[in-house]
C-alpha cells in the first residue's frame, strides 16, 4: 500500500513502522553541498595518491539519517531517491523490519562468520533457500545457486548452459583424459568453442564472459578483450503503440530473423551458440521495450536450436513491474532454462531446470 507520507507492505506494516519514512524532501543546500564537496576534495587526493578513479562520486550520503524512498547527504539535503543505488534498493532505505533480521544473534553470526556456503554451510541453510528463495522460483525452476552479484549470477549461469550443451553433446558424464589435458591450455575439446547470443542495448554485467554480451555503452568495453559472440538487434518500438502496430509487429519479426540467422550462421563457422540471454526489459541500454510475443517467440526460436533460454532478471525482479518477475508477464508455456538475479534480491544467483545440474 501507498499512503501520504509512508510506505508499507500491509495494513499490519503501517501500525508498527509510522516512523519509517519521510513526508516529502528537504533541500538545505545546493547539490553537492560543502560538506559532500571538502569529502570529494580529500577522496581526489587519496585516489591520486592511488591512481584510483572517482570521477562517478556525485555527493556523500548520511545512510543513517535516509529512510524510505529518501536519501539524505551529508549536507541534510532529503532527496526523493528514484535512482535506487542502481535499482538496488528493494523496499526503502532502513526498513526497520531488516534492520531487525540483522540484529538477530543467528543472521550476525552468519555475516561475521563468512560461511563458504558450498563446502560448510551453518545447519539451517536449507531451511531458510526454502523459506526466501525457493519460495519465489519462477515456474518451472526447482533449482538454484547463490552468489553475491548480478554480473557473478550471469557469468555462472554462463558456464551452468556451456557444462549443460557439453554433456548433451557428449551423452555421458564420462570425460576423456583428452578433454582434462586440452582443457588446461584453453584449447578444444576441453573448452569447447561455445557462445552466447546477446542483444544490442543489453546489459549484464562488466566481468570479462558478461562483458561480451554488455552493449549499452562503449566506456564499459573499450581498450578490454572480447569474445567473438553473437549480437543480435533488439526491437526498437514506435510509440504509441495503438498507433505502430503494424510496424511494430515488422520490427519485432526483423529482430527475431537475425536471432535464427546468426544462430546459424555462427554454427557455420563451428561456433555453437549455446544459450540466448536477454533482459524483459533493457534497462541500462535505454529502457527498450518488446512485446510478449516477441518474447515468447524468441524462446521458441532457443528450443528449436537446441539453445539454453536465460532471462537476466537482475534489474527487472523482485516485484518492480507488477509481477514478482518480469517474464512472467510474457505467459510461456514452456519455461525459460535459467534465471539470473540480484539487485533488489539483496543477494545474487540463478534459478534454473534440474536438467542443468552439472551431475543431472
Amino acid at each position: 500500500l501507498f499512503l501520504t507520507g509512508h510506505r508499507y507492505i500491509s495494513q499490519a506494516a503501517a501500525k508498527t513502522d509510522v516512523d519509517f519514512d519521510y513526508d516529502g524532501p528537504l533541500m538545505k543546500t545546493e547539490v553537492p553541498g560543502p560538506r559532500s564537496r571538502v569529502s570529494f576534495q580529500s577522496i581526489v587526493i587519496w585516489c591520486f595518491a592511488s591512481l584510483a578513479n572517482a570521477e562517478a562520486v556525485h555527493f556523500f550520503c548520511n545512510y543513517e539519517e535516509s529512510r524510505g524512498n529518501y536519501l539524505v547527504d551529508v549536507d541534510g539535503n532529503r532527496m526523493l531517491d528514484l535512482y535506487s543505488q542502481i535499482s538496488s534498493i528493494p523496499i526503502g532505505y532502513s526498513h526497520p523490519s531488516l534492520i531487525k533480521l540483522l540484529q538477530q544473534p543467528q543472521n550476525l553470526s552468519t555475516f561475521i562468520n563468512r560461511p563458504a556456503l558450498g563446502i560448510l554451510p551453518p545447519e539451517n541453510f536449507t531451511e531458510k533457500l526454502k523459506e526466501s528463495l525457493l519460495s519465489v522460483a519462477p515456474k518451472g525452476l526447482s533449482q538454484v545457486i547463490t552468489m553475491s552479484c548480478g554480473s557473478c549470477s550471469n557469468e555462472n549461469a554462463f558456464k551452468t548452459i556451456f557444462m549443460w550443451y557439453r554433456n548433451k553433446e557428449r551423452g555421458h558424464n564420462n570425460v576423456t583424459k583428452e578433454e582434462l589435458e586440452s582443457c588446461m591450455i584453453n584449447q578444444p575439446p576441453g573448452c569447447p568453442d561455445y557462445a552466447m547470443l546477446s542483444f544490442m542495448g543489453g546489459f549484464h554485467g562488466r566481468t570479462l564472459g558478461c562483458l561480451a554480451t554488455t552493449h549499452s555503452k562503449a566506456i564499459h568495453k573499450l581498450d578490454i578483450p572480447s569474445l567473438d559472440w553473437p549480437i543480435a538487434p533488439f526491437p526498437r518500438l514506435k510509440y504509441p503503440l495503438e498507433d505502430f502496430v503494424k510496424e511494430n509487429q515488422q520490427e519485432e519479426a526483423r529482430c527475431l530473423e537475425e536471432v535464427e540467422d546468426l544462430i546459424v550462421k555462427y554454427r557455420k563457422k563451428k561456433k555453437i551458440v549455446a544459450g540466448i540471454i536477454v533482459e524483459p526489459i533493457q534497462s541500462e541500454g535505454g529502457d527498450n521495450h518488446a512485446s510478449d510475443d516477441f518474447f515468447r517467440k524468441l524462446r521458441d526460436i532457443a528450443r528449436k536450436h537446441g539453445c539454453a533460454f536465460l532471462v537476466d532478471e537482475v534489474q527487472t525482479g523482485g516485484g518492480c513491474t507488477g509481477k514478482f518477475w518480469a517474464h512472467e508477464h510474457w505467459g510461456l508455456d514452456d519455461p525459460a532454462d535459467v534465471v539470473t538475479f540480484s539487485k533488489k534480491m539483496m543477494t545474487g544467483g540463478f534459478f534454473h531446470k534440474e536438467e542443468f545440474r552439472p551431475n543431472a
